[in-house]
């Protein structure tokens, strides 16, 4: 992480700056070039300094009241950054001109470029190499700007700011930078979170990503001192370990990294044949890569204004659990499902902190949730005292009080909320949460107190078991990456029984078996193997051969296995005429395993990705996988392997022997590892299927294919 991490840092121009031209400025303030300069006047953008606003313009000696400038070339200093707010070849231009005057960034609201087509990516480079010279970074082309509100610097064209600047945090709750591919996106989520009571001390719209991109965005949030807590929209990662490099940096900085990837297609299903490429696909390894750096991938802007909501406050406990307590019982059990749904624990209170509760309120459920009644609000004190049973004697990380409109009641919310209050002072180390229905300006005084409030209870389950991931990622240690010896791979892509042995060299473990090449040979194998055998066709060019019944089982015999590889080769000819036939596979029937899925496929983005699912012919039609960078280690393997919804079936379901996962897990790290050091002609490889045995009898590959690439 140090080069990547110092890299971030280059960022300061751009987003910590002293002084900005604006390139393109306009007197009128509703204008493109010159909402950013009305916007920064107001905000009083590095207020008392002279020069730290230079309007550019050849037609005015003012521009708002600002003394302009005719060119680049006329300011007076070189600013840190600079706006280019005037059209395409002009822009290009401009960028040249700023990065000979020593500009640190520029940031390019023009449009015009690659989102046009060929034309106008060629005229993006053309942009970027007139910023190359000078080591100027660019932001654009095509972006809305950004804006640090720390420093009132504004350099953004968006119009939310007619209906309200960004929100300063609360004691005690942290800031939420904004990293957005989305200009209008990024901005509906700035506003959103605006009216939500949301800190955002922070937007950056990253438009065509020309040089920075949300990656450095990310990285950058991740070292600074405004930002806690991290929100980005992405359309589509271009550099992959640029982006891990970002993640990391968050994660070491326990910064929590709440994500909306947008976009859905498969992985190269157009040139890819094995099954572990064809389901792949970049939103599965996109998924995997989030979760391997705790990153929340959220389905809805509600959702992820949920999460950062929570977020906000800075606690993520490691070890999460849930306490509830509810003057409805309804809502207990409503929130009791959401909690099972998400996997958050809910643990019963001790006995003897029932026995206490139950002494106070004779009618209560002092279980979890706990259920004091309505009728505790005769005498607030008990509401405090429940509440504080649940802290200290039911050891909750968070708790949720549903309280709905009693919260917002003047007869009986300052009351309620200096018991509560006298409870979250002393435990400062938990988030209490409380679901209410309140005007804002109630909310707002709770929130002041320094509780949490949401009106969906069972929104706030989800937020609080986002925590407790958070807590869990951020406790994991760093783990520097390994670096393993090349495998040298052959010219071409080898046939089934070359690839196992390739794979057996790697330390996968393989059935029994021998490449034969008539039938006289395919008899003395079966006869040294032993019967029963199976026969395949042997050929790079027929991957899936029970499609064409390439595939024969429980031959028993001389004569069946003499039968069967006539039989192979004739099919061989008839589906597949200009396929390479190398003869036939004889191999060890195996009984009694399960069949699993084991794969490495090459992802654009983000290179090798280990896979495991559910093998044999149910792989695509279940898609039960679970994917992870390479290569994985032990614990790493393992726990791919009991996130399958099937895992159940290697676990002894019915009555079935417990297979041998460790083996499983084993072949697992075997083949990551053999994926990061294959390097980058190997397109995937896949074991499907992978015999699982009953445990302690290990686990063989029956079948096995690698694809390379030129």
């Amino acid at each position: 992480m140090g080069e990547a991490s110092l890299a971030f840092r280059d960022l300061d121009r751009l987003l910590r700056p002293r002084s900005v031209a604006v390139v393109g400025a306009s007197d009128d303030a509703t204008r493109i070039g010159g909402r950013p300069l009305a916007y920064m006047l107001s905000q009083g953008f590095a207020q008392g300094i002279e020069g730290a606003l230079m309007p550019v313009n050849p037609n005015r000696a003012t521009v708002q009241g600002v003394p302009a400038f005719a060119s680049v070339g006329d300011l007076p200093q070189a600013p840190d950054a600079a706006i280019v707010a005037i059209p395409g070849e002009a822009a290009i231009q401009a960028v040249a001109d700023l990065g000979a005057r020593g500009c640190g960034a520029a940031i390019v609201f023009t449009a015009g470029f690659a989102e046009t087509g060929e034309a106008g990516a060629a005229m993006q480079a053309r942009l970027l190499e007139a910023a190359r010279p000078s080591g100027m970074r660019l932001l654009g082309p095509n972006c809305l700007g950004l804006f640090n509100a720390t420093l009132g610097y504004f350099p953004i064209f968006s119009a939310s700011f007619e209906n309200g600047w960004p929100r300063q945090a609360l004691p005690g709750m942290g800031g939420v930078g904004i990293a957005s591919q989305s200009g209008a996106y990024g901005s509906h989520l700035f506003a959103a979170a605006r009216d939500r009571g949301i800190a955002t001390p922070v937007l950056v719209t990253t438009g065509n990503e020309a040089d920075l991109g949300l990656s450095d965005i990310i990285g950058w949030m991740a070292e600074s001192d405004e930002v806690q807590v991290i929100a980005a929209y992405a359309e589509g990662i271009q550099n992959g370990p640029r982006f891990i490099a970002a993640l990391e940096a968050a994660r070491a900085a326990k910064k929590p990294v709440v994500m909306m990837k947008v976009g859905r297609s498969a992985l190269g299903q157009a040139a890819a044949q094995s099954h572990t490429a064809s389901i792949a696909g970049d939103d599965r390894v996109m998924d995997a890569v989030l979760a391997e750096f705790g990153v929340h991938r959220a389905r809805t802007t509600e959702e992820l204004l949920d999460v950062c909501y929570v977020a906000q406050r800075g606690i993520f406990p490691k070890r999460n659990s849930l306490g509830v307590v509810t003057i409805s019982g309804g809502a207990g059990v409503l929130m009791s499902d959401a909690a099972e749904a998400v996997g958050l624990p809910m643990p019963p209170m001790p006995e003897e902190a029932q026995a206490k509760l139950k002494a106070l309120v004779p009618f209560s459920s002092p279980l979890n949730p706990v259920d004091c009644t309505a009728q505790a609000f005769n005498d607030m004190s008990v509401i405090g005292a429940f509440a504080e049973s649940m802290v200290t004697d039911g050891g909750y990380a968070s708790v949720i009080a549903f309280f709905t409109q009693w919260g917002a009641s003047p007869s009986m919310a300052p009351r309620l909320r200096a018991e509560l209050k006298k409870v979250l002072d002393a435990h400062p180390d938990r988030i209490f949460l409380l679901s209410i229905l309140a005007p804002l300006e109630r909310v707002r005084e709770w929130e002041a107190d320094g509780f949490l409030c949401m009106e969906d209870p069972s929104r706030a389950v989800v937020a609080l078991a986002v925590m407790g991931r958070f807590g869990e990622a951020f406790a994991q240690p760093a783990i520097p990456p390994e670096t393993l010896p090349p495998i040298r791979l052959p010219a071409r892509a080898p046939n089934e029984a070359d690839a196992k042995r390739i794979l057996d060299a790697a330390g996968i473990p393989m059935v029994p078996e021998a490449a034969c090449q008539s039938a006289e040979d395919a008899v003395n194998a079966a006869e040294a193997i032993g019967y029963p055998v199976v026969a395949k066709i042997l050929s790079p060019d027929i991957l899936h051969k029970s499609e064409i019944g390439g595939v024969l089982l429980n031959l028993a015999s001389d004569a069946a296995v003499r039968e069967g590889f006539a039989l192979l080769m004739q099919r061989a000819r008839a589906h597949a005429p200009e396929a390479r036939i190398d003869g036939v596979l004889v191999a060890k029937q195996v009984v009694g395993g399960t069949e699993i899925a084991l794969g490495v496929v090459r992802d654009p983005v983000f290179g090798p990705m280990a896979m495991v699912g559910l093998g044999g012919v149910f792989i695509e039609i279940f898609a039960d996988v679970a994917f992870r960078r390479c290569p994985v280690d032990v614990s790493q393997a393992e726990a791919m392997i009991r996130s399958l919804r099937g895992f159940p079936l290697l676990d002894g379901a019915r009555g079935k022997p417990k297979a041998d996962v460790a083996a499983l897990a084993q072949a697992l790290v075997a083949l990551s590892r053999f994926g990061a050091a294959a390097g980058p002609r190997l397109a995937s490889a896949e074991i499907n299927p992978l015999l699982v045995l009953p445990a302690g009898q290990g686990a063989f590959a029956a079948d096995a294919v690698l694809e390379l690439t030129d």
